[in-house]
């Protein structure tokens, strides 16, 4: 039997996104629906690798397997950099993304520049204790009004000047290809294939 590495999020987008992006990996990819006693711990640290560190820790403490914790944002440089480690609570509890990007658009104005970027923070963890940390940024520019109806969060407003299309323009396979999850998982990779072999195999 294959070890099995855990994606610790509960966010069904991004878990997608890396069962994708890490299936070719030998592991058995699980996430929270497959352990539904584990908690992860809240989000609310000051940057994205405490939160997505906290995560793949507790994952990988709870199931005895590898896991993997994300923390993403999106950082627009007229906002200061902002949302950034805050996007997912972007204009508080209980707004679904189409009001967290309707509130962006409405603080971001007639801004003069619209350049941002969303940059993905990969934690690792192994039940042994060896970690790493590993990270993936894509630049871009936000349009005026939502485009596309794919992905989620804010990639209906995040144009790729390359493409000439929005996040949520691209089809699944083609944001696997370019987006800062692919970047980080891509600077994964070679650490998740070393640490299979150490990893123990869940009994039969």
């Amino acid at each position: 039997m294959r070890p099995r590495l855990v994606v610790a999020s509960a966010n069904a987008g991004k878990v997608a996104e890396f069962r994708a992006l890490l299936d070719d990996l030998p592991y058995d990819i699980r996430d929270l629906r497959d352990y539904p006693g584990l908690t992860l711990p809240p989000e609310g640290a000051t940057s994205y690798a405490e939160n997505a560190r906290a995560k793949a820790r507790a994952a990988a403490r709870a199931t005895g397997s590898v896991a993997v914790g994300d923390d993403s944002g999106l950082e627009v440089d007229a906002l200061g950099g902002g949302p950034g480690v805050a996007s997912a609570r972007y204009g508080g509890p209980g707004l679904t993304d189409a009001q967290r990007v309707e509130r962006l658009l409405v603080e971001l104005g007639g801004a003069p520049s619209r350049t941002a970027r969303f940059r993905c923070v990969l934690a690792l963890a192994a039940p042994w204790g060896a970690e790493a940390l590993v990270e993936g940024v894509v630049e871009g520019l936000l349009t005026e009004t939502p485009r596309g109806t794919g992905g989620f969060g804010y990639d209906p407003v995040f144009l790729l000047p390359e493409q000439g299309r929005t996040f949520g323009e691209l089809a699944a396979e083609e944001k696997d290809r370019v987006s800062h999850r692919a970047r980080a998982a891509l600077r994964a990779r070679p650490i998740l294939r070393e640490w299979a072999g150490r990893t123990p195999r869940p009994e039969p």
